[in-house]
């Protein structure tokens, strides 16, 4: 199945891409909120689908803008940061292309969230040195 096919679901290109990116993002999504709000784990695949699978912009390059997003909004967005700097990863973006994302923020975000975001891309680039 091709990302990029029309004639498949949103949801069915989602989970795709999560599982290249994020591999047991929907059930560990199900597993935590669920009960609570019963769908949100297939309703988060299914946004995936719609965004990160449009195409025009490369899946990377969704990444790095994602990077940049989550920095500007500040510390508090750590954990989504963590998993978005490894999905990045996988899809080829370097550590330097990370960083400079990161630091591009500094000018929306301030200079306190681009060192959260930073503090926690190098984490992630420390945890990949240790699985090598």
């Amino acid at each position: 199945m091709s990302l990029d096919d029309p004639q498949t679901s949103a949801y069915e290109r989602g989970k795709a891409f999560t599982e290249e990116t994020n591999p047991g993002m929907e059930d560990a999504l199900h597993a935590r909120y669920d009960a609570l709000l019963p769908g949100l784990s297939r309703d988060l695949v299914e946004l995936n689908g719609r965004t990160y699978t449009r195409g025009v912009l490369d899946q990377r390059t969704r990444e790095l803008l994602t990077i940049g997003a989550l920095t500007a909004l500040g510390g508090q967005t750590a954990p989504q940061l963590r998993i978005h700097v490894a999905a990045a990863r996988k899809l080829g973006a370097s550590r330097e292309e990370i960083a400079e994302t990161i630091y591009q923020m500094a000018l929306y975000g301030g200079m306190p969230a681009m060192f959260n975001a930073l503090n926690t891309a190098m984490a992630v680039f420390d945890a990949e040195g240790a699985d090598a």
